[in-house]
């Protein structure tokens, strides 16, 4: 058996990483940072077959390494691998359960019924991008505000609480932080969301969070803590994606000028540019984890039971298998393909509808706004987010 494939946490290409793990085949057994052993599913069709799958599943009763104690709790990953109770770590009719609660935020009625309020927070934050000076950081001043300002309006959460929610989330993907901090950063974490549970049960609203606590559906309402783990996945679900979309597909158009010409041509939908940046640069890198509740044969290999699974999203989305000899080259002008960036099967994201929305606001309203916009430093010198999941830039300095 070839020896695991190391997956770095500082890569700098994500890209080369992806086509690393896709050409070593389908599903390849990877070493993460710590030493700790999981598989990656790296091409198109073999994710489709298994996300839908049901020995693979979200328990981690299944991890077999980290019930016999091998994975520490201060495992720079383990808050991501081991969330907590919700409908992104459970199966079946707990996850239905759980998940039907949420969806019903998010239905197509329900989304459309917020392009308005999207709009306008839009114009408010390109007003404060122009008032930032003439070359600003277009991920603090635009790309993270914007999907933050929205969920947190779904959710009741005041603008005074976005930066320390920017801080803890950034901390609590990073791949590279120090072990001893990692308890004390989910601690504030599921003690943030823990305080809002804990006040929208004493004093409901009409936000999202009262929502999920007064919902009774088959099998019983939201527990505490399942409703603290449900609002922790949704705001991080809820805005990290949309700013990763936003700020790549900007990167993306900035470094392709004849993609934006064809865009601001009116000869290519910006809904178009947002589907093909989800594909070339999906906002997720990776996706943590599932676990193999019996051996799983995939084509050459056997994934054993008790092994975790991990999806590479950076992998998949360039796939000539399923997006041609071209799938290396970003290019707005490509047929509509079936993505797999917001997941696959039971588990996939039931906000992608939102997040797809919000870029195809923000983008045209930006380049508007700014024609002449352009980054402010060599593409080269842009710096992605120290993270394994998370598939970002540090920062995206632009001129206007």
């Amino acid at each position: 058996m070839p020896a695991p494939i190391l997956m770095d946490p500082l890569a700098t290409d994500s890209a080369a990483e992806g086509a690393l793990l896709r050409g070593a085949g389908p599903v390849v057994e990877v070493e993460l940072m710590g030493g700790v052993r999981a598989w990656a599913i790296t091409r198109h069709a073999a994710a489709r077959a298994l996300l839908n799958d049901e020995r693979l599943v979200k328990n981690a009763e299944h991890w077999a390494a980290y019930q016999r104690g091998e994975i520490p709790r201060t495992w720079p990953l383990i808050g991501l691998a081991v969330p907590g109770p919700s409908m992104v770590t459970t199966d079946g009719s707990e996850h239905r359960r759980l998940r039907s609660i949420v969806a019903q935020a998010f239905t197509p009625r329900r989304v459309e019924a917020m392009r308005p309020g999207i709009e306008a927070i839009t114009a408010t934050l390109l007003d404060r991008v122009a008032a930032a000076g003439p070359e600003p950081d277009l991920k603090t001043v635009f790309a993270f505000p914007l999907p933050m300002s929205v969920i947190g309006s779904l959710l009741g959460l005041p603008e005074r609480d976005h930066a320390r929610i920017r801080d803890l989330y950034e901390r609590f993907f990073s791949s590279v932080k120090d072990p001893a901090e990692v308890p004390a950063i989910i601690a504030a974490l599921n003690a943030f969301v823990q305080d809002l549970v804990a006040q929208r049960r004493a004093a409901p609203g009409e936000d999202l969070i009262s929502a999920l606590l007064a919902a009774d559906v088959e099998g019983g309402a939201l527990t505490d803590a399942e409703a603290a783990a449900t609002v922790r996945v949704i705001i991080a679900a809820g805005h990290e994606t949309t700013v990763n979309l936003i700020t790549n597909a900007v990167r993306a158009l900035l470094t392709h000028p004849d993609q934006l010409a064809l865009v601001r041509k009116g000869e290519v939908p910006w809904s178009s540019v947002v589907e093909e940046s989800l594909r070339w640069t999906p906002p997720t890198s990776n996706f943590l984890f599932r676990f193999a509740a019996e051996d799983v044969p995939y084509g050459d290999a056997v994934i054993p039971a008790g092994d975790a699974v991990l999806v590479s999203y950076n992998a998949i989305g360039r796939d000539p298998a399923q997006h041609g000899v071209t799938a290396e080259v970003f290019d707005v002008t490509r047929e509509p393909s079936r993505l797999l960036s917001f997941g696959h099967g039971p588990h996939i994201c039931p906000g992608a509808s939102l997040a797809r929305m919000e870029g195809q606001i923000a983008l045209p309203a930006l380049f508007e706004r700014f024609p002449g916009l352009r980054l402010a430093v060599p593409d080269a010198e842009l710096r992605p987010s120290p993270s394994m999941v998370v598939n970002s830039l540090k920062a995206l300095p632009v001129r206007l």
